[in-house]
């Protein structure tokens, strides 16, 4: 079943971009989520001669591999899979009878599981091209994160019409023993946090609610819900199938790397690999910094790409892996102009609900983007300081988090760009000033799989293409 809601005004027309090129680190192997034939989708035949759909293990010894992997979200905030399927079922438990009545009031009726793709962060494409090209290896996830959590009820939540097509046709070719439905979005930033897709698939707009009660606690209907990022979900799925290979499935993942005048490139990454390794597997080798999570990690320097690939490594660095999207900083591109265009889109996404947010990211845009034109006050740096370290958590999602955040890394990372700013116009910026709009850190393209039998690799601009011999045996 599919159903289509209202959707909210849509923001203006995405700017042409290159299409984003899928490349494979080594030869493709067992428990990879990118797949062997990346450029083609995935129909249930193939997806089931290669062990799709056939569990090696019962929910929970499935819950015993994830607990033991350590896999963790990839949808931003890096929560443990395990943790959050466990909760999910508790609290069904609870709402079934079982605890006080003050517990089976925190939700009501059996838990429900949702695959979020809504990709709201601008410099990813992983989770799109995911639903359009192994649709079925996401709906084997969600159906075995049903049985961990005791759901009789599955839902596909996206924005992309191409993406919703592919989920329809694998829900067509292979009924799963999971009722799932299909929920279509408008494209927003903050239309993927979990609270704004309960508030969505229950009929409402995309947007996000004040916490507690969180989803896991009271869900779409009431029930408690699973709210699941469709790559963590597919690598539940490949857990499910080879639990001999939890740790290269838990241990590598789906990363965008963009940056510079070289065509995006979506490639899976096993952790431990340094970032300084994927900018010159992407063709951005002499990079200056990175804006690394999408928008939440922040900016880091040329200092910074030595770290490894690693959740644990990035966070006690100060910055953040997100949703793996990473933008290499080129030489002709300032970190103030950058921190300035992302800061401004953020300003232009807000949800528009929260008053400390569409002012405190609107004066962080406004401060950037006159510090980015040499107009700012002698005392911006200082305002832009207070602003990181106050704003933060005082919105109901995380896009003040980003706006403050951005800033914070600005100030701590680049101090000299900021203080040369303060003195006068930037060149670099000045010569790039009549292209900054709030909208320039749109959506990247997708590859659009072919449908039907795999082309050859190599075989156009969506093939799978090798990946630069420089990440070769790092997985």
């Amino acid at each position: 079943m599919t159903h289509s809601l209202p959707s909210p005004p849509s923001h203006p027309p995405a700017i042409s971009r290159p299409s984003t090129v899928i490349r494979h680190p080594t030869a493709p192997a067992p428990g990879s989520v990118l797949g062997a034939t990346p450029h083609a989708t995935e129909n249930a035949e193939a997806y089931e001669a290669t062990g799709g759909y056939a569990a090696a293990v019962t929910p929970d010894e499935l819950l015993h591999h994830l607990d033991a992997c350590d896999l963790r979200g990839r949808g931003g905030a890096g929560f443990p899979a395990a943790v959050k399927l466990r909760t999910v079922r508790e609290h069904g438990r609870r709402g079934r009878g079982s605890g006080t009545r003050g517990e089976r009031a925190a939700g009501a009726g059996t838990p429900v599981v949702v695959a979020n793709g809504e990709e709201g962060e601008p410099g990813s494409v992983k989770d799109r091209w995911l639903l359009r090209a192994r649709p079925h290896l996401l709906l084997d996830g969600l159906v075995h994160a049903a049985a961990v959590t005791g759901a009789e009820h599955g839902y596909v939540y996206l924005s992309d019409p191409e993406a919703a097509r592919s989920v329809r046709r694998a829900l067509a070719e292979r009924v799963p023993s999971l009722p799932v439905e299909v929920v279509e979005t408008a494209a927003a930033y903050v239309a993927g946090e979990e609270t704004a897709v309960v508030r969505r698939i229950d009929g409402g707009p995309a947007l996000p609610t004040a916490k507690p009660p969180r989803p896991f606690e009271r869900g779409v209907r009431g029930a408690p819900t699973l709210v699941a990022n469709v790559e963590t979900l597919a690598r539940i799925a490949l857990v499910a199938a080879r639990p001999d290979l939890r740790e290269p499935i838990a241990r590598s993942t789906l990363v965008t790397l963009s940056g510079g005048s070289v065509a995006p490139v979506l490639t899976e990454a096993p952790y431990g690999v340094p970032l300084s390794t994927l900018a010159a597997a992407h063709g951005t080798p002499a990079s200056t910094g990175a804006l690394m999570g999408g928008l939440f990690g922040g900016l880091v320097d040329a200092c910074a790409l030595d770290l490894p690939l690693e959740p644990g490594a990035l966070a006690a660095a100060g910055t953040a892996l997100g949703c793996g999207a990473i933008r290499f900083l080129t030489t002709d591109v300032c970190p103030v102009g950058a921190a300035a265009d992302a800061v401004g889109y953020l300003a232009v996404e807000s949800a528009r609900q929260c008053g400390v947010c569409v002012s405190g990211s609107a004066a962080i845009s406004d401060a950037l983007d006159r510090l980015a034109s040499g107009s700012a006050e002698p005392d911006t740096a200082e305002r832009l300081h207070r602003w990181a370290r106050g704003l933060p958590g005082r919105g109901a999602c995380g896009l003040l988090d980003a706006a403050a955040g951005l800033a914070g890394s600005l100030l701590r990372v680049f101090p000299a760009q900021v203080r040369a700013h303060l003195d006068g116009p930037c060149p670099v910026c000045r010569a790039d000033a009549p292209g900054r709009d709030p909208h320039r850190l749109t959506r990247l393209r997708v590859p659009v799989p072919a449908v039907g039998p795999p082309a050859p690799t190599g075989s156009g601009p969506t093939s799978a293409e090798p990946m630069a011999a420089v990440l070769e045996g790092t997985s």
